[in-house]
């Protein structure tokens, strides 16, 4: 038996559902600096399809999906729904699949004031890292239907890219 997939070369795209996509778009393009790719949708069936190949009630109608392209990192699609079995509410960071996603920013300080600028509500005041990630700051900040994000800047590296053997990506040096 092979160990990890065979041919994995990174994450392509990330996905998830926000409740509005309009509201998604303004926030991804205007406030991040995402940019819109496409669109597809609306979509139902009338069989199992949508249980079978996306784990929801077979009578969900994916209302519309929205690709983003945000600069180096993965991909977004994200879609609107409308549940045939109701809405779930969005987890927090403890609740089994809870999450957030990360943007990496050259200059964390500016983020902020810029998240701070469109609206958005950050948590708390930035935070440096210790231990491994000596170097790194990080802070977390909501979308405007409630997703958790954060910033993360680490411009000459953290500690434990240091010394290892196989080195991570890094800001300053993407290609290595």
């Amino acid at each position: 038996m092979t160990t990890g997939l065979p041919g994995l070369r990174g994450t392509e795209h990330i996905g998830f559902t926000v409740p509005d996509l309009d509201d998604a778009q303004a926030f991804f393009v205007d406030v991040i600096g995402c940019e819109f790719v496409y669109s597809l949708g609306p979509f139902e069936r009338d069989d199992e399809w949508m249980l079978e190949h996306m784990n929801v009630h077979p009578r969900t109608v994916m209302r519309e999906l929205r690709f983003f392209r945000c600069k180096t990192g993965p991909n977004f699609e994200v879609f609107q729904f409308e549940p045939a079995d109701g809405a779930a509410t969005e987890p927090r960071n403890s609740d089994i699949g809870g999450h957030h996603l990360a943007f990496y920013v050259d200059d964390l300080d500016a983020g902020v004031a810029h998240l701070k600028a469109n609206g958005i509500r950050v948590l708390g005041e930035p935070t440096s890292s210790s231990s491994h990630s000596t170097g790194q700051r990080w802070v977390y900040f909501l979308s405007p239907w409630g997703m958790q994000f954060e910033l993360v800047s680490f411009p000459n590296g953290k500690a434990y890219e240091h010394d290892a053997a196989v080195k991570l990506w890094h800001p300053a040096h993407p290609a290595e």
